[in-house]
C-alpha cells in the first residue's frame, strides 16, 4: 500500500499514544502515513487511501465515541469495501467487547480488516508502544 491514513480519536490521550506509536511503526516501514484527529477527517477524502487503521477508545457501556468518531467512521463506513482496514483502541473497563463489535461492523462493511483489533488497557507501557509499532509495520507492508 502506498497511501494510508490513520485517523483517530482520543480522550485521555492514551489512544493518542498508541496512534503516534503505530504511525512511527509505519514510517520505519518506510511507508507514509497521514495522521488526522477524527474531527478533522473530511469523509469524502477516504478514496484517496490505500489503506486506513481506525482508532478509538471505549466509552460508555464500551461504545465507540459518538460526538467525533462515530460521526466520521458512519460517513466512511459505505465506502470501505475492498479496503485494508486495521483497528486499534485503549479501554478502562470491561473486556473490550467494543473491539469485537466493531471488527464484525468492519467485516459486514465488506472491508479486509487487518488481524484482530489492536486494544491496549488504560496507558500504553513500553511493551504496549512495541506492539503499536509492530502493528503499523505489519499493516504497511500489506
Amino acid at each position: 500500500m502506498e497511501k494510508l491514513a490513520l485517523i483517530y480519536w482520543s480522550g485521555s490521550g492514551n489512544t493518542e499514544e498508541m496512534a503516534k506509536a503505530i504511525e512511527a511503526g509505519i514510517e520505519e516501514s518506510g511507508k507514509n502515513v497521514t495522521v488526522f484527529q477524527a474531527s478533522d477527517f473530511e469523509a469524502d477524502s477516504i478514496d484517496q487511501f490505500d489503506g486506513v487503521l481506525l482508532g478509538c477508545s471505549a466509552m460508555g457501556a464500551e461504545e465507540l465515541e459518538e460526538s467525533e468518531f462515530l460521526p466520521m467512521f458512519e460517513a466512511i463506513e459505505s465506502q470501505l469495501k475492498g479496503r485494508n482496514v486495521a483497528l486499534f483502541g485503549s479501554y478502562g473497563w470491561g473486556d473490550g467487547e467494543w473491539m469485537r463489535l466493531w471488527e464484525e461492523r468492519v467485516k459486514k462493511d465488506n472491508a479486509l480488516l487487518f488481524a484482530e483489533g489492536l486494544i491496549i488497557h488504560e496507558r500504553p507501557d513500553q511493551s504496549a508502544i512495541e506492539k503499536c509499532q509492530a502493528f503499523g509495520r505489519d499493516f504497511a507492508q500489506l
